[in-house]
């Protein structure tokens, strides 16, 4: 008993005096987690996505714009799921704020995610359904985007109801006409005398009668519809757009060249007294998907006819893109 009661108060006093050696290892402790909190926390309120919307709709794509009212993300990842249920990615760049997603399916709907990316971090994110169009020529396509505006919230079914009745009349398409044709390509031009349109639906069948649709932007005024048969006759109806409405159109029917053509010939001599008087600037990239890549260039100098971007596809055979001498962009399908 003795041995226990001499050995019980020098175990207390062994266990209290190391209390106090832990206190100045617990001080850095803390000191750490706090330094490395407040960046983290601070990332979300400099960097905010805004608002998501739709701006056109075809059968096989879909094209969106979105906002970022403060800050700046590094990178942009647009998530969906395709028809079959697979999810799939699309790897944008921080500068753009809008996507065209293609190679999807009729009368879908589909829900797309947008996240906004810091250091490779997910900050914020925003959210939308749309539906796409049906393969049925005019009328269809117009009624399967008028659920789209429902499946949206009100906010933004109240503005749209207003816009698809005064268009019509303030919106008016004409003159659609081919400037230019290869075997492979035909590039058109169109009027829009009267008003604007937030963009164009550009709808044809290819060679093997599959419906093909080309969103485009509501301030150009040419496009060049590239991948066709030669010596192919196609008809192209070209749709304004107020929102997601078809407000007005035109339609022109053009064939495209035999394959053996010696246009670049007369083009040269042109070509060589421009570049005294006509200067290209930088060439930039301002959109990248897994399908496409939209390019942009200036001219700081003088101006130029028209334009030819040249490239080979992932077969290695040579591929070129006439543009009209007013553009200063081209999407590469």
């Amino acid at each position: 008993l003795d041995v226990i009661n001499h050995q019980h108060p020098l175990s207390i006093e062994a266990a209290e005096e190391p209390e106090e050696q832990p206190l100045p290892t617990e001080e850095p402790q803390h000191e750490k987690p706090q330094t490395e909190a407040p960046p983290s926390e601070a990332l979300p309120p400099r960097a905010e996505l805004g608002e998501l919307r739709v701006s056109s709709v075809t059968p096989s794509s879909v094209q969106l714009h979105w906002t970022v009212p403060e800050g700046s993300f590094d990178s942009f990842t647009l998530q969906y799921r395709d028809a079959q249920g697979q999810p799939q990615a699309l790897p944008i760049d921080g500068g753009s704020r809008s996507v065209t997603v293609r190679g999807l399916s009729p009368a879908h709907q589909y829900r797309f995610h947008l996240y906004g990316m810091h250091r490779g971090k997910r900050i914020d994110r925003v959210s939308i359904d749309t539906v796409t169009a049906t393969d049925e020529p005019e009328e269809p396509p117009s009624l399967s985007e008028e659920p789209q505006t429902e499946a949206l919230p009100t906010e933004d079914n109240q503005p749209e109801q207003p816009q698809a009745t005064a268009p019509p009349v303030r919106a008016v398409l004409e003159e659609l006409r081919v400037s230019s044709v290869t075997p492979d390509s035909v590039q058109l031009h169109w009027t829009v005398p009267e008003g604007s349109f937030d963009s164009f639906t550009l709808q044809y069948q290819d060679a093997q009668g599959q419906p093909q649709g080309l969103p485009i932007d509501g301030g150009s005024r040419s496009v060049t519809v590239p991948g066709l048969a030669p010596s192919h006759r196609y008809r192209f109806p070209l749709y304004g757009l107020r929102g997601r409405k078809k407000i007005d159109h035109v339609a022109t029917e053009v064939m495209t060249e035999e394959p053996q053509q010696e246009k670049p010939k007369t083009e040269a001599p042109p070509s060589e007294a421009l570049p005294a008087r006509a200067e290209l600037g930088a060439l930039k990239v301002s959109s990248v998907t897994p399908s496409s890549v939209q390019l942009h260039w200036t001219v700081p100098e003088g101006s130029f006819d028209s334009f030819t971007l040249q490239y080979r596809d992932a077969q290695g055979q040579p591929q070129a893109l006439p543009i009209d001498g007013g553009s200063h962009s081209v999407t590469v399908p």
